[in-house]
C-alpha cells in the first residue's frame, strides 16, 4: 500500500485530531426564537490557546475557519457542498476543482486558481513539515496544476487515495501574500474567509473582524444575513467548570463544555449541538518478544473485560460501549464492535493457547507468568487511569501480574513511539473522520519509519485496506466495514465508550459540523 511516511509524531497529531474532524457527515444547528441582534460581538470560550494561527501548522488549524475558505464544505447530510469551488469531480488519483468567479482574499486580490495550485503544493510539501496540512490531506504524494483562464485546479496523486476531494477539498486555502510572508500567518491572517484576524494578544483573546461583501461561504453563505456578528472574541478558558459559569452568567455566548458539568447546564435555557465522541482507545503491543503478539492471548484478554464497566468509568456515568474506532457521524462509521469483538470464555481460550494455572498462583505459560505492562497518562482524559485501572483488576482475576504505570503525555509517547516499553496502552482516540486516517496505525512500518506503534500485522486487514483504496469516496464503505471487523476480530485494538460533549449558546444559534467545529457564516446573535 504504497502512501507517504506521515512525519507528524503522535503529540502533533493529538493536537490535530479536529481538523481531521472536518470531512465528516454533515452540521448539527441549534436553535432559538428570540429576535436577532445585527452586527453584534459573539464571545467563545475555547480549551487552549493558540500559539499560531497558521491554518497549516499543528495549533492554528483549529481556527481556520474563520479566515479561511475550503474549495468545498460538508452539507447537513455529510454530502459535500459548494465552498471556493462550484463544481469539482475525482477518481482514486485525480480531482478537479471549477473555482467560483468572484472571490477575493482578505487584502482584496482576486484569487485564481494557480493561488489556489500553490497553495496545495506549499502545503503537500513534506520538506515544510505542516502538521495541521498533513491532518487533512491525502497520506499519498500529488502534485497540483492550475488552469487560470478556466479557473480550474487539478490534482494527481502518486497512489490511488480513495477521498481525494474529502482531503485536498477541505484544506484551509492560503492566499499568496501569506505564501509570500508564511511567518507572518502565526499573527495575522492571509486567506479568503468571512472573518479577518484584527487582534492577537499572547494568551488570547484573539478578535476577528467581519468582512464585508462575502458571498462565497459554504453552499454560497454569504455575511450579511440578520444577525451575523461584526466580531468574534475568542478567550482561552481551559476549565469546563469555568465554561458553564460563563455560560450560565452571560460573560460568553458560545462555549463547548463535556463530562459532569453539562448536567448543570441542563434546563437553563441554553441551546446545544451535541458532538459525538470516542473516549479511549486502547492497543495491545504486538512487537516480537512481546506476549500480546500472541492473537490468542489478546482475545482471551479483550473477553475477560467487562465493556460495559468500563464505558461506565469512561464517561463517568452510564456509558455506551464504543461501536467503532471513529465517532458517529464519521464517513463509513458501523456500528462493528458488538458482533466482531472476542466475547468467549477467557480461562477456555487461554487453557487451549497452553496457559495454566495453579491455585492462586500467577498465569503461566512455559514455566514464564504472564506479565503486562499497562499505561495510561492522565494527559488525554480524566478517566483513562481509573479505565485502566478496572483493565487491570479483570487481568489480575485471571492470573496476570500487571503493572499499572500512570506517565506523563510526553513519557507515553516516549514509550510508545521510542522504546516500544508497554504491553497495553490506554490512550484516545486521534478522532479521524475518514477510514484512511487510521491505517498508519494498524498496518505499515513501526517507529521511526512510521506511526504503527504496536506493531500491528493483520494480512486481512490490510488486504481489505488496498481493495478499498480502489474506491472512490463513500463506494468502500462496505470495504472499510470489513478492513474494521478484521481487527476487532483479532483484538487489535479496543475502543472504550461512545460518549458526547456538548456545544452551548447563549442567546447565540450555531451550526458545527462533525467534531464540534462551528460553521461560522451560521452564527446568529439574539436578544
Amino acid at each position: 500500500m504504497p502512501r507517504r511516511t506521515r512525519s507528524v509524531a503522535l503529540t502533533a497529531a493529538m493536537t490535530v485530531a479536529a481538523v481531521a474532524s472536518s470531512g465528516c457527515d454533515g452540521a448539527v444547528r441549534s436553535s432559538t426564537t428570540t429576535p436577532l441582534v445585527d452586527r453584534g460581538t459573539v464571545r467563545i470560550a475555547a480549551a487552549s490557546e493558540t500559539p499560531s494561527f497558521n491554518p497549516y501548522s499543528a495549533f492554528g488549524a483549529a481556527q481556520a475557519r474563520y479566515a479561511y475558505d475550503s474549495l468545498v464544505n460538508i452539507a447537513d447530510d455529510g454530502t459535500l457542498t459548494s465552498g471556493l469551488a462550484s463544481s469539482w469531480r475525482a477518481t482514486t488519483t485525480t480531482a478537479s476543482f471549477t473555482l467560483r468567479p468572484g472571490t477575493t482574499c482578505s487584502d482584496g486580490t482576486p484569487l485564481t486558481a494557480s493561488a489556489v495550485a500553490r497553495a496545495l503544493t506549499y502545503a503537500g510539501d513534506p520538506a515544510h513539515q505542516l502538521a495541521g496540512a498533513q491532518a487533512v490531506l491525502p497520506d499519498v504524494p500529488f502534485t497540483a496544476s492550475a488552469d487560470d483562464p478556466t479557473g480550474t485546479v487539478s490534482a494527481t496523486s502518486t497512489a490511488p487515495y480513495p477521498f481525494l476531494t474529502r482531503t485536498l477539498g477541505l484544506l484551509p486555502i492560503v492566499c499568496p501574500a501569506g505564501l509570500d510572508r508564511p511567518e507572518s500567518l502565526d499573527r495575522s491572517t492571509r486567506g479568503t474567509g468571512p472573518y479577518v484576524l484584527t487582534r492577537y494578544t499572547p494568551g488570547g483573546p484573539y478578535e476577528f473582524t467581519v468582512r464585508d461583501g462575502y458571498t462565497w461561504g459554504p453552499d454560497g453563505a454569504t455575511t450579511a444575513e440578520p444577525g451575523q456578528p461584526a466580531r468574534i472574541v475568542i478567550s482561552v478558558v481551559p476549565q469546563a467548570s469555568t465554561a458553564a459559569n460563563l455560560l450560565l452568567t452571560g460573560g460568553v455566548e458560545i462555549a463547548g463544555v463535556n463530562g459532569p458539568d453539562r448536567a448543570r447546564l441542563t434546563g437553563r435555557g441554553l441551546v446545544t449541538a451535541d458532538v459525538a465522541t470516542v473516549v479511549g482507545l486502547t492497543f495491545f503491543n504486538q512487537r516480537p518478544g512481546r506476549p500480546l503478539a500472541d492473537p490468542a492471548l489478546r482475545r482471551a484478554l479483550v473477553s475477560a473485560l467487562d465493556r460495559q464497566g468500563l464505558a461506565n468509568v469512561a464517561v463517568g456515568g452510564t456509558g455506551r460501549p464504543a461501536t467503532d474506532f471513529a465517532a458517529e457521524g464519521a464517513v463509513c462509521h458501523a456500528a462493528h464492535a458488538a458482533a466482531d469483538l472476542p466475547a468467549q470464555d477467557a480461562v477456555a481460550v487461554l487453557r487451549a493457547a497452553g496457559w495454566t494455572r495453579t491455585a492462586g498462583g500467577p498465569l503461566t505459560k512455559d514455566g514464564r507468568p504472564l506479565r503486562l505492562r499497562l499505561i495510561t497518562s492522565p494527559d488525554l482524559g480524566p478517566t483513562l487511569p481509573p479505565v485502566a485501572e478496572l483493565m487491570a483488576r479483570s487481568w489480575t482475576a485471571l492470573g496476570a501480574r500487571v503493572e499499572l504505570v500512570t506517565e506523563s503525555l510526553p513519557a507515553l509517547v516516549h514509550a510508545m513511539y521510542r522504546t516500544g516499553d508497554f504491553d497495553v496502552v490506554v490512550g484516545t482516540s486521534p478522532g479521524f473522520d475518514l477510514p484512511v486516517g487510521f491505517v498508519p496505525f494498524f498496518s505499515g512500518p513501526t517507529p521511526a519509519r512510521g506511526l504503527n506503534f504496536a506493531g500491528v500485522a493483520n494480512p486481512e486487514y490490510d488486504a481489505l485496506v488496498a481493495q478499498a483504496l480502489q474506491e472512490t469516496d463513500t463506494a468502500g464503505c462496505d470495504t472499510w466495514h470489513r478492513a474494521v471487523a478484521a481487527l476487532f476480530r483479532s483484538a487489535d485494538a479496543l475502543p472504550i465508550a461512545d460518549g458526547r460533549s456538548t456545544v452551548y449558546g447563549h442567546r447565540t444559534t450555531f451550526a458545527t459540523t462533525f467534531g464540534g467545529r462551528i460553521v461560522p457564516t451560521s452564527i446568529r446573535l439574539h436578544r
